[in-house]
């Protein structure tokens, strides 16, 4: 019987435009979270606070969706060519946990 990859013996290589592109987009948020950081140490005001999270929220949905983009063109069609349908399980079990 095959055994079962833990999660954390997944890998995967990406091509440096893909994996530039990721870490510039969390770069940004990371910006966007200090500064909401320096926002609450300076007391400002609460709505302009809120505006700024709810950017920061925007980001990571963006960054969620050209990762999901990337991981259904490359793992999902990968694992589907060679046989192994429970990748799209996964994608959907994924798929739902991000839409909470």
């Amino acid at each position: 019987m095959e055994e079962k990859k833990c999660c954390a013996e997944r890998m995967k290589h990406r091509e440096d435009k893909e994996y530039r592109d990721l870490i510039n987009r969390l770069n940004r948020v990371e910006g966007q979270v200090r500064g909401v950081k320096k926002m609450v140490e300076d007391e400002r005001y609460c709505v302009d606070i809120l505006t700024q999270v709810t950017a920061i929220q925007a980001a990571l949905n963006a960054f969620n969706k050209k990762l999901l983009a990337n991981h259904i063109h490359s793992c999902v069609v990968d694992d589907i060519r060679e046989g192994n349908m429970e990748v799209v399980d996964e994608l959907c079990d994924t798929i739902q946990k991000i839409m909470k």
